[in-house]
């Protein structure tokens, strides 16, 4: 059996938009018949072990996904090395990511860049349950898109 290709989604505290984007790419890839690859989230500034928000909890609920097990997890060389794509939510992310690692620069691309949209996904932290509504609703669409590409590839 052939290795599964690791996509790796990364944010700021890997409490909100990596989790979420994560648990969406997993569902959308099942959803249309795609295998082979491992979704993984990360965060920049993540502290290990701590769980999702309790509203990115909610809006996955609300999305029939399920975020109870998650734990925060800092961005790793292991991880960033065994990425096979690396997406992430603001091109400040991606800058700062690319500064201390830019020999992975082919592979580093913000969620929105890799489906040929532009700007960046808003961090819904510290806002109410109608901006992490708003920034599901916003991953929903642009995993989609990402996931039909991946069935391309």
């Amino acid at each position: 059996m052939m290795a599964k290709k690791s996509l790796l989604f990364i944010c700021t505290g890997n409490t909100c938009r990596s989790p979420l984007a994560k648990a969406l790419t997993e569902a959308a890839l099942e959803a249309a018949g795609v295998h082979g690859w491992e979704v993984v989230s990360a965060g920049l500034a993540a502290h290990p072990g701590m769980p999702a928000s309790a509203e990115a909890g909610a809006v996955a609920r609300d999305a029939g996904l399920d975020l109870t097990l998650h734990r925060a997890k800092p961005l790793s060389a292991e991880l960033l090395a065994r990425a096979e794509l690396v997406l992430v939510m603001t091109a400040g992310h991606k800058t700062a990511l690319l500064s201390g690692a830019g020999g992975y620069k082919y592979k580093v691309y913000t969620v929105k860049e890799y489906v040929g949209r532009e700007g960046d996904v808003a961090d819904p932290f510290g806002g109410g349950l109608a901006s992490y509504r708003q920034t599901a609703r916003e991953l929903h669409n642009l995993v989609n898109l990402l996931v039909e590409k991946l069935n391309v590839k």
